[in-house]
């Protein structure tokens, strides 16, 4: 029986390989899967080692109009070469490139996932644009899939889409969690022991950590300016994720700080961040705006509480009181009381650990994540 040919693209391939991670693999075993991006070199890899054939398009992450029409353009020509049932797209411009693409070649389904929009964050004739971009998806959609309530609300609020085209797939997130793969029992103590001396940790350091890139929108000014206000002794602050100053720059003052506390230690990007978690005591995530944010599941699936910010997503994982602490976005002042909390009052923190594995398991396994997204598609196909 010949498969149902379903096209994947986001604007650069590290989506394809973290934020979705296993699941066009998995999704290869029911259907024709093939995988559009930029970055051909990295795409490639991708392709050749999830054994998923690859389309290369040459993407922006920035406002480029003359770039993005040949991108669609291309796409256009392509899309009605290989005839897909369905195209499904991830991220802002493989979205509005994606949908537009696909709507011009006749493409039937249509499918968008919103996981996070950096228009949130942007003011003026800009935003006006990015406005218009988003709208301009949703039209082209034919199915829009917010991975979190803050963002359906905040969709439905701005008119971007109407309700019956909107959809929130299983509990949220784009890709769920595989909770076999980040568990405590997968890094031994060994390990830890051996990073903590390579990262000069001593055994009873306090470590408070950030996964993710270091740029202003993910909070780490305030979180620098919090931890360096803190003060107290045998803690450290572990800085696990690439330093992007092109798109978001951190202040300079920021900088400077990073390079000189010897409390702060920063690793830059890393393909594997469990064993990271396992030498934490408490994730800090003071982002601006989130999709789903996989940190947050990741470090909770590690048995590490998380101090996040309040918004959507973030304040979806975590329950405050039970597996972390939820405080107000863009308050340097609010990110050190909470640290400050959960370093002092042990028996909360005891209590934060003690939940926060068993609540992503049981809300946020990968394969239930995967079994709904493909049901989705089913049903779809049954239209």
């Amino acid at each position: 029986m010949k498969k149902t040919k379903i096209v994947r693209i986001t604007t650069v391939p590290i989506s394809l390989e973290k934020l979705l991670t296993g699941q066009l693999t998995y999704m290869s075993q029911f259907y024709e899967v093939i995988a559009i991006s930029s970055e051909k070199e990295n795409l490639d890899k991708f392709g050749e080692s999830n054994e998923i054939p690859t389309f290369y398009l040459n993407l922006t992450r920035k406002i480029t109009p003359f770039h993005d029409l040949y991108a669609i353009f291309r796409l256009v020509v392509f899309l009605r070469k290989i005839k897909p049932e369905i195209v499904h797209t991830h991220t802002p411009k493989a979205g509005m490139v994606g949908m537009i693409a696909s709507k011009l070649a006749g493409v039937p389904h249509r499918l968008h996932t919103v996981a996070g929009l950096p228009l949130m964050e942007t003011v003026g004739v800009k935003r006006k644009i990015l406005n218009l971009v988003e709208k301009l998806t949703y039209v082209c959609a034919t199915k829009v899939y917010p991975n979190s309530k803050g963002l359906e609300k905040f969709i439905l609020e701005n008119d971007f889409a109407s309700k019956g085209k909107i959809k929130i797939i299983g509990n949220g997130s784009s890709n769920g969690i595989d909770t076999t793969f980040f568990a405590p029992e997968q890094i031994s103590e060994e390990e830890t022991l051996k990073l903590k001396a390579r990262l000069h940790i001593a055994k009873d350091d306090f470590v408070f950590i950030f996964v993710g890139r270091l740029v202003k929108d993910k909070g780490i000014n305030e979180l620098i300016t919090a931890f360096t206000n803190l003060n107290l002794s045998k803690t450290k602050l572990l800085l696990v994720g690439p330093l992007e100053s092109d798109l978001d720059p951190l202040l300079p003052e920021t900088l400077t700080e990073i390079e000189e506390n010897i409390n702060i230690i920063s690793v830059g990007y890393q393909s594997d961040v469990r064993s990271y978690f396992k030498l934490a005591n408490v994730l800090v995530f003071p982002s601006y705006r989130e999709g789903f944010p996989n940190v947050v599941m990741q470090a909770g699936a590690m048995e590490l509480p998380a101090i996040v910010s309040n918004i959507n997503g973030c304040n979806e994982i975590i329950e405050g009181g039970k597996n972390g602490l939820i405080i107000p976005v863009k308050n340097s002042k609010a990110v050190e009381e909470a640290m400050r909390k959960v370093y002092q009052e042990k028996s909360l923190l005891d209590q934060l650990k003690s939940n926060a594995r068993q609540m992503i398991v049981s809300r946020y396994e990968q394969k239930i994540i995967w079994e709904a997204i493909r049901n989705e598609y089913e049903n779809l196909e049954d239209v």
